[in-house]
């Protein structure tokens, strides 16, 4: 393969609009999330995805597992988790089996907060996708998000 083989640049292509679009969807939920709630994306990221843990086996997550649930280096989000711990919507405390062990739960004011911007998200997720599919190159990956989503699109 060269540079200039189709192949190629049409992978190149299809990066570039994935890329594209995740960056419009992004910044279109920061602004909104942001504006309503005071909560970034990472933020938001966060708090769900901790929000989803349980008691039972397994149902604690480690900092690798958060990290990489939310897209974050291990450092970039220990920095996150202190940010959201010291506005009271995380607490830490240490594994009762294993006291090596940290973990972070959502504290009831922050399972309040990711209640109230949910709602926000989703929304804000619709209408970057919906001004999305008015950019033909952006139309094929819109349809893919859509069809894998349980949510109906409009």
């Amino acid at each position: 393969m060269t540079a200039t083989d189709p192949a190629l640049t049409a992978l190149a292509q299809g990066w570039c609009a994935l890329s594209l679009l995740h960056g419009r969807i992004e910044a279109h939920i920061e602004r909104a999330l942001q504006a309503k709630h005071d909560l970034s994306v990472r933020e938001y990221s966060l708090l769900d995805v901790l929000s989803r843990q349980h008691d039972g086996e397994g149902g604690h997550l480690q900092m690798k597992q958060v990290a990489d649930a939310v897209v974050l280096s291990q450092s970039a989000t220990t920095r996150l988790v202190t940010r959201l711990e010291d506005r009271g919507l995380l607490e830490r405390y240490l594994c009762p089996t294993d006291r090596r062990g940290i973990y972070t739960d959502v504290t009831a004011a922050g399972l309040k907060l990711l209640a109230e911007a949910r709602p926000t998200n989703d929304a804000a997720l619709r209408e970057a996708l919906d001004q999305a599919a008015k950019s033909p190159e952006l139309v094929p990956l819109v349809e893919v998000m859509q069809s894998t989503s349980p949510v109906p699109a409009r």
